[in-house]
């Protein structure tokens, strides 16, 4: 008889474990094929550096572009994906990949090439204090740690650098439709500092909350963190809505100067054949950014002489059809921004090593720098168009030309924004200034590679 019990608890046991492995953990947007979607992977397959633990990846974005202002000095301003002008270039080159064992995750991707310069370029939080920020991680796009815990479709809880996706596009640009991203995503963040925390309560919700150190910045402005979050809603593959907020004080010194920004973007893939050799998918997305600064001498979109108006107002809209069962692709877009005050403005001029203006650490101390005072205006608007040749899931050829126009001299002219010769090396005449202008097209060549 024992041995009979014996027998039937181990047949017992072995019944709950084997239920308890055909039991499928619950994973949020399981079923739907979001490759489609701008800013989002693109591959509908595993990724090739797989493993139990670990899911590795590399990234290699080359680029050729030519601006037909022909800047003598080669340089590209106004931009975050660009640099460097009639020279092949690596933008970024990416390794690393996501870890998970019981419940703890991590991430890290490191990146090389003139994104490592570009983006730290940007970011004058560094200036504050010692420790060169700048240089400590310029080599990381991403680095975190945290827990994912088995409730609802899941909760994680991670701590360190993370991609903030304000504007839509990826900080990748394997991921994006268009290369050159408009004024509405060049202008936002590309990543935070700080904890965040991902709620999925429904398969197709996320809720996403975010304690960070400021507005794309390594360390704090002043005493405040920045808070926000993003809501993220997908009711069918078809069909994506999301919306990030934003509150921060960010301003150096400014402490009584808060920003507010909400983004928002709809995202509707009105065409599916995906075996057609013809016209198999067909897209648009498109957003719309509003934000403003208060407080100490500004006023939002209430200004005046004494307290002008300070915010940000900006549009962006592509379309893009995929052919020949998705191996190849044409997008066309633009958008347009408004930014008095130009507190969100990708500064064109600056030292090579820029050194923060003593009256205002927000603005560098370069021969020539580009003001940002309450109540500078800008506005600008831009459209591309670009083809895509796909010929598997790793591999991009991208072809595309953008028009750029601002309102006041902001573009790279045939003068460059460096010296008369174009060097760093060549002493500047007294009345040498740098030659920007208001318009500008290019053509982009680039070769995206993703495992």
């Amino acid at each position: 008889m024992k041995k009979i019990h014996l027998l039937f608890a181990l047949l017992l046991s072995g019944i709950c474990w084997a239920q308890q492995d055909t039991i499928k953990a619950k994973i949020p947007f399981e079923g739907q094929d979001q490759s489609w979607q701008n800013g989002s992977d693109r591959r509908t397959v595993p990724p090739v550096l797989t493993s139990k633990y670990f899911v590795g990846s590399i990234m290699i974005d080359a680029n050729y572009t030519h601006s037909f202002n022909n800047p003598n000095d080669n340089t590209v301003v106004g931009s975050t994906s660009l640099a460097r002008n009639n020279e092949i270039q690596i933008s970024s080159a990416n390794i690393g990949g996501e870890f998970n064992y019981e419940g703890a995750r991590g991430k890290i991707m490191m990146q090389f090439g003139t994104r490592s310069t570009i983006i730290p370029r940007n970011d004058y939080s560094v200036y504050r204090g010692q420790y060169q920020l700048d240089n400590v991680y310029r080599y990381l796009s991403e680095a975190y740690a945290g827990y994912h815990f088995n409730k609802w479709y899941g909760i994680n809880v991670d701590a360190g650098m993370f991609m903030s996706y304000l504007g839509l596009n990826s900080y990748y640009q394997v991921e994006n439709w268009e290369y050159q991203a408009s004024f509405t995503s060049d202008n936002t963040p590309w990543f935070f500092n700080g904890v965040r925390v991902q709620i999925f309560p429904t398969k197709k919700l996320k809720i996403e909350g975010w304690l960070v150190n400021g507005w794309q910045s390594y360390g704090k402005f002043n005493s405040m963190p920045g808070i926000g979050g993003n809501l993220t809603y997908c009711p069918s593959e078809a069909v994506k809505l999301l919306t990030n907020d934003y509150f921060g004080t960010d301003a150096a010194g400014l402490k009584n100067r808060v920003r507010f920004h909400s983004d928002n973007s709809l995202l509707v893939r009105y065409f599916n054949h995906p075996k057609s050799k013809g016209i198999s998918k067909a897209a648009f997305s498109s957003t719309a950014d509003i934000g403003f600064e208060r407080g100490d001498g500004v006023a939002g979109f209430n200004g005046n002489d004494a307290t002008p108006s300070q915010y940000f107002l900006s549009g962006m809209c592509y379309n893009r059809v995929w052919f020949n069962q998705d191996k190849m692709a044409w997008t066309i877009g633009g958008g347009f921004m408004t930014n008095p005050g130009r507190y969100l403005v990708l500064y064109p001029t600056g030292d090579a090593s820029p050194l923060p203006n003593p009256n205002n650490p927000t603005q560098t101390q370069g021969t020539h720098p580009f003001s940002a005072n309450p109540g500078d205006e800008f506005k600008g608007w831009d459209c591309s168009t670009g083809f895509d040749f796909m010929p598997n899931q790793s591999i991009t050829f991208r072809a595309e030309f953008v028009h750029r126009e601002s309102s006041v001299p902001y573009f790279a002219g045939s003068g460059g924004v460096t010296s008369p010769s174009g060097y760093t090396t060549t002493p500047l005449p007294p009345d040498w200034k740098p030659d920007l202008v208001k318009m500008e097209n290019r053509i982009v060549f680039a070769v995206l590679f993703r495992i």
